[in-house]
């Protein structure tokens, strides 16, 4: 909660390298509902894929690890499971279905992150149960050295911590005096340097960011894996949250090299999620309904070309087909000849 209480005392003065990605992220938002409204059947196998890629990559980083054959059968399927990794596998995507399917009614509280956990866990003893002993992060050398990385707060200190950080961070989200997107990587650090379980931190602190992503609007990470592209930079990820943890503990440390790898790592998401989408086929006949549907959000006349924009994955030849059908059946109709001619809805 340093980060958060840094912010809240004062205002931040935020660097212009997060100005431009929270620009960037915030037109990435306000693209998202145009591919997210359209094209059911192309979005539900982006789903489905990112479902897999995040109970995988997630467990992964932290060294859970299950056969490649069995992956489909421990995500999806109700059989016997092998081991404890199967297990926190299959238990990560209960989690991830929780927040997909639930996530308006998970509030940011200590009881959200004790059931996320408890889901992870599931079966092991510690699920669901914050840390009963105090203890430090190590990092292991290739010499064989072993040095403390980061000591987090106390077992004693940690349920008041992790409250605090809840209701701080849900107020400044209210009050609006920090950007969001800033709130949302300052509380994902400040939980990660809290280590409030035993094991599972690193997990839980990525739900975290779904969960809290789903809050502000937004949606990508249900259709792209963000597990999967953290752990992809994986050394970058360790490496900023190693830097930004520097003196948290007196509230002296820089926050912004861990906020602009969050930041950065979702203007990735966005930015897989429009390029999957468009190198997904669609079937004709939803062809069909995505430009009569185009079509019907414009008040006013408008030129092919800005029907294009609104129709990813559509030819600008299916445009003038459906645009054709359309006038046919007296719903639109094109206002003069050629290239520069516009079109307007009749009724």
């Amino acid at each position: 909660m340093k980060t958060i209480e840094q912010f809240m005392r004062q205002s931040p003065q935020i660097p212009m390298a997060t100005v431009w990605l929270l620009n960037d992220l915030a037109e990435y938002r306000g693209k998202q509902e145009l591919y997210t409204r359209q094209s059911p059947q192309r979005l539900q196998k982006l789903r489905e894929h990112a479902l897999i890629e995040s109970a995988v990559a997630s467990n992964r980083i932290e060294g859970v690890e299950i056969e490649p054959g069995r992956v489909g059968t421990v995500v999806f399927g109700q059989s016997h499971l092998q081991d404890r990794d199967e297990q926190e596998v299959r238990g990560y995507r209960a989690a991830l279905s929780l927040i997909h399917e639930r996530y308006a009614e998970l509030t940011m509280s200590p009881e959200t992150i004790l059931k996320l956990h408890a889901l992870i866990r599931k079966e092991i003893w510690d699920g669901g149960r914050l840390k009963e002993e105090d203890g430090e992060i190590i990092e292991k050398h290739p010499d064989g050295r072993v040095t403390v990385r980061f000591k987090p707060l106390s077992a004693s200190e940690t349920p008041a911590a992790l409250d605090r950080l809840c209701s701080l961070s849900n107020r400044a989200i209210v009050e609006k005096q920090v950007p969001p997107l800033v709130v949302w990587g300052a509380q994902n650090l400040d939980f990660l340097c809290i280590h409030p379980f035993r094991d599972g931190n690193g997990r839980v602190s990525r739900l975290l960011l779904l969960l809290s992503l789903y809050h502000l609007g937004f949606s990508a990470g249900r259709f792209i894996s963000l597990e999967r592209i953290i752990e992809q930079s994986k050394d970058r990820y360790y490496e900023t949250l190693q830097v930004s943890s520097r003196e948290w503990h007196a509230g002296k440390h820089d926050p912004w090299p861990y906020i602009n790898y969050l930041l950065y790592t979702l203007k990735n998401v966005y930015q897989e999620f429009e390029a999957r989408y468009e190198n997904t086929s669609v079937p004709l006949g939803e062809k069909t309904g995505v430009v009569r549907q185009a079509v019907a959000s414009f008040v006013s006349a408008f030129h092919v070309t800005e029907l294009h924009r609104k129709c990813p994955g559509v030819s600008l030849d299916m445009i003038r087909k459906v645009l054709k059908d359309m006038a046919m059946e007296k719903l639109v109709e094109c206002l003069g000849r050629g290239k520069q001619a516009k079109w307007r809805r009749i009724g």
